[in-house]
């Protein structure tokens, strides 16, 4: 399968965060963006956007997107006593592999990329790609690099080493994949407990 994040500098914020950089090119079309990814990311795809932005970008999706949200404990409150602290961040998907996997991740920006506005950290980014079901061998297009960080991360996950008879899931991303671990491990004659129980 082929599938696409998008990162885009978040609605009305493209000139406040990124205008001194060297690629800046204005504030990104939203709308233009979402139909680039329905009709060249058939598969699926992520977008990432921010919680106030939730509504809008919503309005431009198809109907049929699931949600889900990171909770981002690196967040400073804000400056005013009476502002709302947001502190979480919705990440819209469409297509993919249908699997169990939750749908809020709770983690920070590490230090490493908390020097660029807008970087994702490496948990987020496997994340992301269990919420699109990707499995080794396929595609994924990062549309908006910024800092590298998730095509860093999305190649480290590509060179995993894979268990013997799990074909489509690198050893780090086995959550969701205890059950045949366990079942490659007793055919193997291996004295387990059931992993799949905890």
């Amino acid at each position: 399968m082929r599938f696409a994040y998008a990162d885009p500098p978040y609605p009305g914020q493209a000139k406040r965060l990124y205008g001194n950089h060297p690629d800046y090119a204005g504030e990104v079309d939203h709308a233009e963006l979402i139909a680039r990814l329905e009709r060249d990311y058939p598969d699926g795809w992520a977008l990432s956007t921010n919680a106030v932005s939730t509504q809008y970008v919503l309005g431009l999706c198809p109907t049929d997107v699931r949600v889900a949200v990171w909770n981002v404990t690196s967040q400073p409150p804000p400056g005013g006593a009476r502002s709302w602290w947001w502190c979480w961040e919705p990440v819209i998907v469409r297509g993919g592999r249908i699997r169990p996997v939750r749908s809020v991740l709770t983690c920070g920006v590490d230090g490493s990329n908390s020097r660029f506005v807008g970087a994702k950290p490496a948990a987020f980014t496997r994340w992301m790609l269990e919420l699109l079901g990707a499995e080794l061998g396929d595609q994924i297009d990062d549309l908006y690099p910024g800092s590298g960080a998730v095509g860093r991360a999305i190649e480290g996950w590509q060179q995993q080493p894979v268990l013997p008879g799990l074909t489509h899931s690198p050893f780090g991303a086995i959550n969701g994949h205890r059950r045949d671990l366990s079942r490659h491990l007793r055919q193997q004659g291996a004295p387990i407990l059931d992993l799949y129980s905890g």
